[in-house]
């Protein structure tokens, strides 16, 4: 499987799972996602997944500081509806993470490990996505606006060409680095697109 090389520079997010480690899934629980991995569940590399996935990174940091954060014990807001732009997109790759779940995840072991009514859309926040600690309540806040990492000027334009069916191969194969390309300069540059409010 052949993907991107920047995919490997991203730092992973490795978090603590007591489900995991009470069923033996991994040694303590601990488990660690990559951006490839995330990707692999999306489907695709784009500045939404990118985000979500630097969001949840960025905010999870802030929350446990040099502990381990907890999966299962993440509460996450967002302040759209689940259907709303790409709202739904970063909700899964923020639930893929957090195992955080409105109503549809895994329901518990007699009151234990419960992932269900974690996750909640049309939030009372200004923020693109709050992640709040159960065990203490610490919230932060965490504001993603990629548009200052501009794609390359023919990038639409060749998007276009594709849509029609009129791209060539060499059309297609440059608009693929292309924004790919904007996807990395997003990375590259995440403090400029990422804003934190505790």
């Amino acid at each position: 499987m052949k993907y991107p090389d920047f995919f490997n520079d991203i730092e992973t997010i490795k978090l603590q799972d007591k489900l995991a480690n009470f069923l033996g899934t991994f040694e303590n629980g601990i488990i660690e996602f990559s951006y490839l991995d995330i990707v692999k569940m999306a489907g695709h590399s784009c500045p939404t997944v990118l985000g979500a996935y630097l969001c949840t990174l960025t905010g999870l940091k802030e929350l446990y500081k040099d502990s381990i954060p907890v999966r299962g014990e993440i509460k996450v807001s967002f302040g759209e509806n689940a259907k709303d732009g790409v709202a739904g997109v970063i909700g899964s790759v923020i639930a893929n993470i957090t195992g955080a779940t409105t109503d549809y995840g895994f329901k518990g072991i007699n009151g234990n490990f419960n992932r269900t009514n974690l996750m909640f859309y049309n939030s009372d926040i200004k923020s693109n996505v709050r992640f709040t600690r159960l065990d203490t309540g610490k919230t932060v806040d965490i504001y993603y606006d990629p548009s200052s990492i501009l794609p390359e000027p023919n990038q639409q334009e060749l998007m276009v060409k594709i849509m029609k069916r009129i791209a060539s191969k060499d059309d297609e194969s440059l608009f693929k680095i292309l924004w790919q390309k904007r996807v990395e300069n997003i990375y590259i540059n995440y403090k400029e697109v990422i804003t934190t409010i505790i």
